[in-house]
């Protein structure tokens, strides 16, 4: 069957007709985090082949889909990359938290781009301020992107932060921040490791300590209003069954 996803590069473009239909026709609208683009992808092609409903997939920052939701944006599904992002979702009664689920966890990752003669462990000894050689890091915004938080979070542990703060290329996602390293515009980037894995065009310098920041929790819920509806909690319990991890699993993500 061919695929009937849609996939938004934003939430607002969710005022399409199909979007206000009855729940049995209506599409089922999943805002995700933008990190997960290619593996949550694929999950919604296979549960519309299986389920016979469509999925129109919204994908941005966390905190980007967090906000637009709360200022009403149609969406069915909140797939969010930090626990932070969902508990201040929960927080506002924006996602029923009832519906709340772990879906998959990663890893932090120091990338540079392919063929660059970038060797470094990341622990005490590190001095990133070296590596960059008067470059830039792309990460995700430390301000509001789960990424660039992590990433602003393990270089404090490191005692890193205060020497690269004003070094930092903030990206609207993830994604962002790999591109800048795949095209060259900066010599370091950290994303998550399923990022590193999806490109040919960056290497991994080394993988961030699980200790040096709060556990990268992927998590989903219902948004508010939208439990109700059998295909939701279904898209939503299916994210954690055994096709979903396999998916998951297969582009790096940790299921266990």
């Amino acid at each position: 069957m061919k695929s009937r996803v849609l996939i938004l590069l934003t939430a607002l473009a969710c005022l399409l007709p199909a979007c206000r239909e009855d729940d049995g026709e209506r599409p089922v609208t999943v805002f995700a985090a933008a990190g997960m683009t290619d593996a949550i992808t694929r999950i919604a092609r296979e549960w519309e082949d299986r389920r016979g409903r469509d999925v129109v997939l919204s994908l941005a920052a966390s905190s980007t889909l967090a906000r637009q939701i709360e200022r009403g944006a149609p969406a069915d599904v909140f797939i969010s990359a930090s626990d932070e992002w969902m508990d201040w979702a929960a927080q506002r009664g924006i996602v029923e938290e009832d519906t709340r689920v772990a879906i998959v966890t990663n890893r932090l990752v120091l990338i540079a781009p392919r063929g660059a003669p970038v060797r470094a462990d990341i622990g005490e000894g590190l001095d990133l301020e070296a590596l960059l050689a008067g470059g830039r890091l792309s990460t995700g915004d430390p301000q509001h992107v789960p990424v660039g938080r992590y990433a602003r979070s393990a270089l404090e542990h490191l005692g890193q932060w205060e020497g690269i703060e004003d070094r930092i290329a903030p990206a609207p996602t993830t994604r962002a921040a790999l591109a800048m390293v795949e095209r060259g515009e900066t010599p370091l980037g950290i994303v998550y490791a399923t990022d590193a894995l999806a490109s040919d065009a960056v290497t991994v310098v080394d993988v961030f300590p699980e200790d040096t920041h709060t556990p990268i929790v992927f998590s989903a819920a219902a948004v508010a209003g939208r439990g109700n509806d059998p295909a939701v909690r279904t898209f939503i319990e299916d994210l954690i069954g055994d096709s979903a991890r396999l998916i998951f699993a297969e582009y790096g993500y940790g299921v266990d």
